[in-house]
């Protein structure tokens, strides 16, 4: 098999650094993007590339700055000569209760979250239907089941539930659009929810448990190198939340 080279958004912490260990681990190139978190995605880089030389580039941008996210896709087919993936798993979460939301809460979680996505789906297309390739939208329970105060975010995550369902169908049959729905896995760092708001949630998971990054990371493999026959589809890894009263 050749090497894929996926792109993926926001992969120098957390769940991203997750998911580009698993992709590199199954011998994919990597372009990881980032924001700020520039000295541990260089730490990231340096360790992947370890591994397996020039693997791992990097490429710095806001994702606010839509004008300017073609690049990100032309800079990586500079680098590598090719795209087989993208993984648009960036994405920006803080509190928007209804009555406090104003046009810059409304921009930065919609252009983040839904945008940013649609813009960089929408500039690797030529390059994904030539390698017939994939794309993966790292979406939210809270898409389908909205978070009290969170009304923004949860818009923002609805809409790359639709947008998934509505590449899929512009890109088919050539490039495949799929998207995984995390649910508790890592707590916000800002201390947003605090002790008992996160035995709350963890209460209402039928697993009992929050997941682990690498959970999501085993579903964006699974639909970038294995799910040939899978598009338009979500994979709830939310240890069954979704499903929970």
């Amino acid at each position: 098999m050749d090497e894929k080279v996926i792109l993926v958004t926001g992969g120098a912490r957390r769940v991203g650094a997750a998911i580009c260990r698993r992709l590199h681990r199954a011998g994919a190139r990597l372009m990881l993007h980032y924001r700020s978190s520039g000295g541990e995605a260089r730490l990231l880089q340096a360790e992947l590339n370890q591994l397996r030389p020039e693997s791992v580039a990097l490429i710095a941008a806001d994702l606010l700055e839509t004008a300017k996210l073609p690049n990100i896709v032309q800079q990586t087919l500079n680098h590598f000569g090719r795209l087989d993936a993208l993984v648009n798993n960036a994405s920006s979460f803080y509190p928007t209760p209804l009555g406090e939301i104003d046009d810059k809460a409304w921009t930065e979680l919609i252009d983040a979250n839904l945008k940013a996505p649609l813009l960089l789906a929408q500039a690797a297309a030529p390059a994904l239907k030539k390698s017939r390739g994939a794309i993966v939208n790292i979406t939210d329970i809270h898409a389908e089941r909205p978070l009290k105060n969170y009304l923004v975010y949860n818009v923002a995550k609805a809409g790359l539930a639709g947008l998934t369902r509505a590449l899929a169908r512009e890109l088919a049959p050539e490039v495949r659009v799929n998207a995984v729905a995390p649910g508790p896995i890592l707590w916000p760092e800002d201390e947003q929810f605090d002790e008992l708001a996160r035995q709350r949630v963890i209460s209402h998971t039928l697993m009992k448990r929050v997941g682990e990054p690498e959970e999501i990371a085993a579903a964006v493999y699974y639909l970038i190198f294995e799910a040939g026959y899978v598009t338009g589809d979500t994979i709830n890894v939310d240890g069954g939340r979704h499903i929970a009263i």
